[in-house]
Parts: C-alpha cells; structure tokens; sequence
C-alpha cells in the first residue's frame, strides 16, 4: 500500500500540482497512491453553517480529490460550530465524504475538544484517526487499536523534537503503524516500534505494509 504525504499544502492546491506532473496521477503511477494524507499547513476554517449553505466548498473540494486520485484523503482543518472550533480531520474516499473526526482533548484552550474516535471502514482496510494532539496520549492510540485499526493516520501542525518519540512508542506499546503528517515533516512509525521513514519533502511516497504486533 503506497502512501502520499503532503505536508506543505492544502487538498485544493496540491489538485492544481497533479496538472503540472507528466501524464497526470491517473495515468502515471509514480504519483500513484493509496492514501493522500495533508496534515495542517495553511488549512483554512471550515464552518459547517457556510458548507451546508454553499457559501463554501472546502468538503467538496477535498472528496472531489479524492475521486480524481481514486484514493483516500485526509485532510486536517479547523472546523467551526457556530463559534466552537475544533481541530478536525476530514476523510474522503473516491469522492464520497466518509466523515469528520475531532481532536477529542483540549489543549491550552486553542480549541475545543470533539465527543468521540472513529474508525474507517476503506477499500485499503480500518483506518483510526488521531487529530493533531491526540497523539500525545496513548488512551487514544489503544483505542483506536482495540477497535480494529489495521493502521493509524494523525494529521498534524508544528511539530518539535517529541513527536517522534511519541510516535515510536505508541506504535510499538500497541503494535499497529501510525502514519504522522505535520507542518514541513512527516513520519511512518512500524508496529515494531522503529522510525520507518521520515523526511521534509513534500509530496513524499512510501510503501506501508500491514503489520499487527500484539506485544
């Protein structure tokens, strides 16, 4: 399974880079992926109210990616409720919005917290969602394994020296990868508990294999 990390735009803008690749996403395969995961570099405020309204299109655009790549995209945002804002992901596949997922702890009052953890049911297997700062805390990540994640996405903003290691521990205290896109950087930590891959280049491919380990 090949994952895509885009880590230095939106879900619109990097739509507008396929045209300028040779030949397209569809027709050539090295810009070919699986998973398309952005994390929250520039990502605008999305207000349901305006969304639901028409007034917006950013929901449509990211699902209107995700049938142009035929993928999966997961798109981190801050999303508004009536003036409640919350870190956000949204999960597109083959442009139908399968849902939105919120940062379920509060963090220094920047935003509000979400009610629950979801996981996805996709063509590429269950896929847990940990928003932003969610991966601090391994209640998330055990959660979301014990409710059959194959694998884990965390969309993410700045980063410092931390996540790494955070990263590292939870994949392997819990046995399943966790793919990890921030601003400027990503990561794919192994359920082994090794740093698979790690770069600031943006899009940057990797190939995931599905590995459970029940330590």
């Amino acid at each position: 399974m090949r994952i895509a990390f885009i880590t230095d735009c939106q879900a619109a803008d990097y739509s507008k880079k396929l045209d300028d690749f040779v030949g397209g996403v569809c027709e050539n395969g090295e810009n070919q992926a699986a998973i398309y995961l952005f994390g929250f570099h520039n990502q605008p405020q999305v207000s349901y109210e305006k969304e639901l309204k028409g007034e917006s299109d950013f929901f449509e655009r990211a699902a209107n990616l995700s049938r142009r790549v035929k993928s999966v995209v997961v798109c981190g945002c801050i999303t508004d409720t009536r003036g409640h804002k919350r870190k956000s992901a949204l999960i597109a596949e083959n442009g139908r919005l399968l849902g939105v997922s919120d940062m379920i702890h509060a963090i220094d009052g920047e935003v509000g917290s979400g009610a629950s953890l979801r996981v996805y049911d996709t063509g590429i297997g269950r896929m847990g969602v940990a928003v932003a700062e969610d991966i601090i805390f391994p209640d998330v990540i055990r959660s979301l394994t014990i409710c059959g994640s194959d694998f884990i996405v965390c969309p993410y903003g700045k980063m410092g020296q931390m996540q790494g290691v955070l990263l590292r521990a939870s994949a392997y205290s819990f046995g399943v990868p966790i793919l990890f896109c921030g601003d400027g950087y990503c990561m794919l930590a192994e359920s082994s508990g090794e740093l698979a891959f790690a770069s600031p280049v943006s899009p940057s491919f990797i190939r995931l294999k599905k590995q459970k380990e029940y330590h």
